[in-house]
Order: C-alpha cells, then sequence, then structure tokens
C-alpha cells in the first residue's frame, strides 16, 4: 500500500465520522441492529435513499439519456444452469481459513494483505502457497488469537432452490451480467439487429462474503450497474470516439505494478489506443465517461485512477481489464467500477450451454463469389446397393469433410462412414462455385460496471467537510438528497403560512423541498448544512410587505434576495446547471 493510503489517525476519523453522521441523519446504517446486526447487510435511509437515486439516475442520464443504451430490469434468482454455464460455479470462489478455536471465518487473502502481501501477489497463490504464508508470518485469529485450519475455497454465491424440489437449484446473481447474455437475443431484436448496441442492467446482487468489512465498499447484498456492449470484432471502430480522444487517463501498468511502484502514467484516450495500452476503442470511450462522471459526483481527477489488471488477476472471461479506482481516507484505493473486454465469450458459453443459436448475421457488401470441393452422391449407383438404406448412406457421407472423402478415394477407392462402404464410382467428386452473400458471427462484448455502493460511499466521502467547526455536505447540486430547505424566520405572524405556500409551491415545480421550523434559523442552517441541502429559502416580515425571500447557498453561505413570483425559473436555471450561485446573485437584487 502507498504511503498516501496508509492513513493516520486524523485521517481514519473521517470514515467514523462519516459513519457515525451516515446513522444519525439518516443516509445509511447497518440493518438488523435490534438482533444485533448481520454483516454485510446495509439499510439506506430517507437521505441515503434518495443519494443513491440521485447517483443512479447521474449513471442513466449519462449511458441511457445521452449514449442511447437500453436498459433493462431482470429477476435477482437464476436457474444454476446459467451460471454453470458462465464459469461462475466453476471461478466464484475465495481461499477461506476457519479459526479452530472460535469458529470464525475469515478470507485468507485479506489476512495476508493486512502481512502487507499486495492483493496482486495474493490472487496468483495456490492453497498450499497461502497456508505457507499464513504459517510464515504467523497469522492468528485476530478475534480469539486461536489457529486457523487448512485454507480451502469457498464458493460466495448464495445457493438456494426454485420451488418445493431440492433438485431445482438456482443462485442469487453475483453480477447482473449474465442476464443481459440470455436475454441477448430478444435484445437483439428490439435493437432491429444492429451492432453496435448495449444494454444496461442495474438492480440488486448477491455474493456471500465470507468476512465482509469496510462498510459500503464491500456489501453482502449490493446494487451494481452492468453494461455489456456488443459489437462486430470486425467492425471495432468506436462512432463517439472524438467526445473523449483528449480525455487523460491516469493508468497504473501492469509493468509498473510488477516493479512494485505505483507511478501512474497519464494518457490521452487517443495515446492509450495508440500506443496498444487500450486495445478496444469502445472500452477507452466508456473508461473516460466513467472518468467524468466520477468527477460529476464530486471526486476530483488527481484522486482517480485506472489499474490494470495483472493476468492471474482478471476474471475469467475477460481479454483485458482495468478497475477505476477512488482515493478513500481509510481504506486507500478502491474499486469503484470495472472495465473488461469480455470478447465473445458469454454468448458462447450460453449457446453451447442452451444449444441455442446466439449468432448474427452480417451481409456482405458485395457477394464472394468461392469455388469449393462438392461430394455429391450418386442416388442411382448407391440405391441398387444399399436400397432402402441409400438415403442414409447419403446423409452419413454429407457429415465428412469433402477433402477427406477425396483423399480417401484416392487412396483408397472408397470410404468407410457409419457402417456404409461407399465406393469411388458412387459419387461425384468437383469443384462447385457457390455465391456467399454473407456470414454469422458471435458479437464482442465490452462491459463498463459500477458498483452503485461504493460510489455512494465515495460521494459522501467527498462532500464531507468542516467549515468554521460546522459538517458541511457539499454534494454536486445535481445529486444533493434535498434541493430546497424552507425555512420561516418565525413561527407567528402569518410567517409559517407563508413558508408552507412557498414549499407547496417548489413542491409542485418538481423541486425536492423540505420544511424546517423548529429552533433558531442558526440552528435550522446548521442542520441543512449537514444534510447537504443546496440552497435554503427564509421566509421573514420583508416576505410579507414585498414578495420576496432570502436564498441561501450551503458552501459559501452567501445570500440574495429574490421575489417568490421568480423562484421556479431561477430555480430551474440553477439546477439546471446553467447558471451558478453567484450568476444567480447578478440576476437578482444582492441583500
Amino acid at each position: 500500500m502507498s504511503s498516501e493510503a496508509k492513513c493516520s489517525k486524523a485521517q481514519c476519523d473521517k470514515f467514523v465520522a462519516v459513519n457515525e453522521l451516515a446513522k444519525r441523519r439518516g443516509f445509511f446504517w447497518s440493518s438488523f441492529e435490534i438482533y444485533g446486526g448481520s454483516g454485510g447487510f446495509v439499510t439506506y435511509g430517507p437521505l441515503g435513499t434518495r443519494l443513491k437515486q440521485n447517483i443512479e439516475a447521474k449513471l442513466r442520464e449519462l449511458v441511457v439519456k445521452k449514449i442511447g443504451i437500453y436498459e433493462m430490469e431482470s429477476s435477482v434468482i437464476a436457474p444454476a444452469k446459467v451460471f454453470e454455464a458462465s464459469g461462475h460455479v466453476a471461478h466464484f470462489k475465495e481461499p477461506m481459513v476457519e479459526c479452530q478455536n472460535c469458529h470464525t471465518r475469515f478470507r485468507a487473502d485479506h489476512l495476508l494483505e493486512d502481512k502487507g502481501i499486495s492483493s496482486a501477489e495474493a490472487e496468483k497463490m495456490s492453497l498450499d502457497d497461502i497456508k505457507v504464508e499464513l504459517e510464515r508470518h504467523e497469522v492468528i485469529c485476530p478475534d480469539c488469537k486461536g489457529k486457523f485450519s487448512e485454507p480451502t475455497r469457498y464458493l460466495t454465491m448464495f445457493e438456494t432452490t426454485i420451488g418445493p424440489y431440492s433438485g431445482s437449484v438456482g443462485y442469487g446473481r453475483p453480477e447482473a451480467a449474465q442476464n443481459i447474455f440470455v436475454e441477448f437475443n430478444r435484445l437483439y431484436n428490439v435493437a432491429r439487429e444492429r451492432l453496435p448496441f448495449g444494454c444496461i442492467n442495474i438492480g440488486k446482487a448477491l455474493r456471500n462474503e465470507i468476512s465482509p468489512r469496510q462498510g459500503l465498499i464491500r456489501l453482502r447484498e449490493f446494487t451494481i450497474a452492468d453494461l455489456e456492449f456488443f459489437f462486430d470484432p470486425e467492425e471495432p471502430a468506436c462512432e463517439r470516439l472524438a467526445e473523449v480522444e483528449n480525455e487523460v487517463l491516469p493508468i497504473l501498468l501492469c509493468d509498473t505494478r510488477l516493479k512494485e511502484c505505483e507511478d501512474v502514467t497519464n494518457f490521452t484516450v487517443r495515446e492509450a489506443l495508440d500506443k496498444g495500452i487500450i486495445k478496444n476503442e469502445w472500452q477507452a470511450y466508456f473508461m473516460a465517461q466513467a472518468k467524468r462522471l466520477l468527477t460529476e459526483l464530486g471526486v476530483p481527477a488527481s484522486r482517480q485512477r485506472f489499474l490494470e489488471k495483472l493476468t492471474w488477476e482478471k476474471a475469467h472471461y475477460s481479454t483485458q481489464s482495468f478497475d477505476q479506482e477512488v482515493m478513500v481516507d481509510r481504506w486507500g484505493w478502491v474499486e469503484v467500477s470495472g472495465h473488461a473486454y469480455r470478447t465473445d465469450y458469454d454468448l458462447t458459453c450460453h449457446m453451447k450451454a442452451s444449444g441455442v443459436d446466439m449468432t448474427v448475421y452480417k451481409e456482405f457488401p458485395n457477394p464472394v463469389e468461392t469455388e469449393e470441393l462438392a461430394v455429391k452422391p450418386l442416388m442411382a449407383k448407391l440405391g441398387p446397393v444399399y436400397k432402402g438404406e441409400a438415403a442414409k448412406a447419403a446423409a452419413a457421407l454429407a457429415k465428412v469433410p469433402a477433402q477427406q472423402v477425396a483423399d480417401d478415394m484416392e487412396k483408397d477407392g472408397s470410404i468407410l462412414v457409419e457402417g456404409y462402404q461407399i465406393f469411388k464410382e458412387q459419387v461425384e467428386i468437383g469443384k462447385q462455385k457457390t455465391t456467399v452473400r454473407g456470414k454469422r458471427f458471435v458479437p464482442h462484448v465490452v462491459e463498463p460496471s459500477f458498483g452503485c455502493d461504493r460510489l455512494f460511499y465515495v460521494a459522501l466521502e467527498y462532500a464531507y467537510g468542516l467549515k468554521d467547526d460546522r459538517v458541511v455536505l457539499s454534494f454536486p447540486r445535481s445529486i444533493a438528497p434535498i434541493q430546497v430547505g424552507v425555512y420561516p424566520l418565525m413561527g407567528k405572524d402569518g410567517m409559517d403560512t407563508k413558508a408552507k405556500e412557498v414549499q407547496k409551491l417548489l413542491a409542485c415545480e418538481g423541486f425536492m423541498t423540505e420544511f424546517d421550523e423548529t429552533g433558531s434559523i442558526g440552528r435550522r442552517y446548521a442542520r441543512a448544512d449537514e444534510a447537504g441541502i443546496q440552497l435554503g429559502i427564509t421566509i421573514d416580515y420583508d416576505t410579507l410587505s414585498d414578495g420576496t425571500v432570502t436564498i441561501r447557498d450551503r458552501d459559501s453561505w452567501q445570500q440574495v434576495r429574490a421575489a417568490i413570483a421568480e423562484l421556479p425559473k431561477l430555480l430551474h436555471l440553477y439546477f439546471e446547471g446553467k447558471i451558478n450561485f453567484e450568476s444567480l446573485g447578478e440576476l437578482i437584487k444582492v441583500k
């Protein structure tokens, strides 16, 4: 771990502070608290639910609205055959050890990471290697100091039965990608049988983690956003590349990692493609968009990087993979999205397992004339020999490559096929011209995959700050869980009634609002800052006389005054990002 990732106590306190604030203000907390809790499950409260929805809406705005990706929704439980075909049942396993004293189970690679062995090193270790390293570092149970059992591989998918029959095994999906692959033919029809096209699936996924830790970073039930983008491998050019080709991607290369160095190299998207650092244009395009997304969630570019995965770190389906990582105070570099070039692996696996054709047809611009060797059985000569079996003999012959038939006839004068001895004079062998108008192929896939809970946490941590010893959650205005707070200066003389009228006006205009009349106005501003409410609107005595209100900015604490009648227009401009608060002040009379 880099020195930047090794946090001091003061830095670590930010993780504690964020989690305590999250519980107190209703962002999130551990589930089932009255029963002692259960690791790896969280409940999102009112503010957290809105923030998470806004982040997911931001993702939809990018890929569905702006890029034109389709969206689907699908089941969390799938028949076992789906994950057997995809390779998850065979590969989705983690090394585990169990304490012989308290019987608590831990991920062995996490225990080794605590001893300074990098995750990259642990990834390529066999169970025997892990055992040796655990013994060499004298690793014992962190809970009771007991000794560990032999390391084993643990399948981290939740297994269940579908219906009342124990033989009907199902799994909770560990990713949403397979739902897209198994529905490819339907989606291809929706796409009017044209490539390229993409589909995103945002929803719950389940992983039966051995020892979940790191709060929202590692959960047993979480929200994932898997985007599968299908294209013709012979036509891999990205038509939208010009939009991002000058975007700088900070990449931690495999060669650099193997030298135990964490220095990133900055490449523009175009440079990364020209140098072969990223092998596919669509993959580079989505990596650039992912960087922009995190920037819009409040994470500066200097705190983002893309880690190129080593050979033994890549998932079983991936030809090339990058992890988009963000620096967080407690945990160092944390993955928030993964970018994999899955080639035709998944569609081919499901095609073989199901027997369903998942190829697509491509018509050539110009028909291609070909000349091929052909074997034609002469039924007039096969009939007298095989009589009623003649058709079966011809069908058996048709299964053998023409060149093999020709070679055997040249060498032996006959060929034995499925018990039928067919002689040279019973067939006609010659060249045959054909016109090929197209071909069928399996599309290739690039996949950007986002962990929505991780996006939520990094947005929350990067929003967290102190101003004059007051907590302020400075969310970007596009994801603030509450846009406008409405406050009567005092709950008398009609100010409270007028404030409720203003709140109703703004709510009907589509703004997320909160009404607060408890405590001093200073206390209410402090509560609003702590909840990340972007703007505060205060109704006072002047409001009653001239119809104007005070608008207060959460981050600068600056105030301007505007007429109630102008509020909807001004706030729409502001929250659509067309003006900032300073410009807002120029449009209206400054208090």
